[in-house]
């Protein structure tokens, strides 16, 4: 049995260092949930069952640090997290309390996505799918989220900014730079024709 002797801060981290020389590092919140203090006497399977949760606690710590910085999906926080080397108990557990506590939606997640390409980089329909389905979305969610966009207006928004940095002095070049241009924002060539006349005549207006 060996007792605990300080309980130094360091940032998010506790350094726990026990009468017999060792020391090791806590996550604040597991050392605050499992009442750790000075002069606590623990055991063998106490600290490893600390070592567990600090963890589990750690993993979870870093999955909410990627939620931070924008909306992810389940898929793309797993591998994030696998990449860093957690244990993949510890990253379902994550998962799962993300979950629990609504921040963890693929759902949402899929709105987000789509209404910011609408917004700052407007994609088709077929391109956004392609998209979240890389980000490991659901088919049924992917279909659901997909559906309100209208390539006839999302392709129109795509290459109105687009058209006015161009030529207006040469329609074949200006149709071949705007159409390669909406071509890689997946839309398709019909809506693209249409679209890259409509601007001609308005910017040459």
């Amino acid at each position: 049995m060996a007792r605990v002797t300080t309980l130094k801060a360091s940032g998010r981290r506790l350094e726990i260092a026990l009468d017999d020389g060792a020391t090791f590092n806590l996550q604040r919140e597991v050392a605050i949930s499992q009442g750790l203090k000075a002069g606590q006497e623990v055991s063998q399977e106490r600290l490893e069952a600390l070592k567990q949760m600090n963890s589990s606690q750690r993993c979870y710590n870093a999955a909410t640090r990627l939620l931070s910085y924008r909306p992810r999906s389940r898929v793309e926080v797993r591998q994030r997290l696998l990449k860093r080397h957690f244990a993949e108990a510890d990253v379902d557990s994550a998962l799962a309390r993300l979950k629990e506590q609504g921040l963890l939606d693929d759902l949402a997640f899929a709105r987000f996505w789509r209404d910011s390409r609408s917004q700052f980089a407007p994609r088709s329909r077929y391109l956004t799918g392609l998209e979240l389905r890389q980000k490991g979305i659901a088919a049924e969610t992917i279909a659901e989220v997909v559906a309100a966009i209208d390539d006839s207006e999302s392709v129109y928004k795509a290459a109105r900014d687009r058209a006015e940095k161009l030529p207006k002095d040469d329609y074949h070049l200006f149709r071949r730079r705007l159409g390669d241009y909406l071509k890689r924002r997946g839309f398709g060539y019909g809506v693209i024709a249409a679209t890259v006349a409509r601007l001609w005549q308005e910017l040459k207006q």
